[in-house]
């Protein structure tokens, strides 16, 4: 299951979104918004994060005016690793090598074709573990409230 969101800015954007998820066939649980009558990000931000961050979905995809300020909503969840991307490379590295599980979108800097590149980049890609493995660790540590200074 995919949870997506988004707030007014991002509502335009979303139908090509959910083009990408229904042409991978994936489920996915669409949290709002559902009108261009102006809303508050973190809100919808937030909704998806916790729906991710709970196991509820396996990943999100976040839309606004440029895709900042939900993704820093985002992941200010406890176990959320959300990229803003503008582009596939960085959704696919995020994937690969952040083991991202939020992509977020500006619908006012990526237009809807690219848009459906960077969804299906940032949905076909796995993470790589690895060496990766220990770093995404760490973020986790900071995540919790750790620290890394030894």
């Amino acid at each position: 299951m995919i949870a997506i969101a988004c707030d007014h800015a991002g509502i335009d954007l979303k139908p090509a979104v959910l083009e990408v998820l229904q042409a991978l066939d994936l489920p996915y649980r669409d949290y709002g918004t559902h009108t261009h009558d102006s809303v508050d990000y973190p809100v919808y931000g937030e909704l998806a994060a916790r729906a991710v961050a709970s196991g509820e979905c396996a990943l999100g995809i976040i839309i606004c005016g440029t895709g900042v300020g939900i993704g820093i909503a985002a992941n200010k969840v406890h176990g959320v690793r959300c990229v803003t991307c503008s582009e596939p490379y960085s959704a696919l590295m995020g994937r690969e090598h952040n083991d991202a599980n939020m992509l977020a979108l500006g619908a006012r800097v990526v237009g809807s074709e690219l848009a459906k590149m960077i969804v299906r980049t940032f949905l076909t890609a796995a993470f790589n573990g690895e060496r990766h493995a220990r770093r995404v660790g760490q973020l986790m540590t900071l995540d919790e409230g750790g620290t890394l200074q030894r």
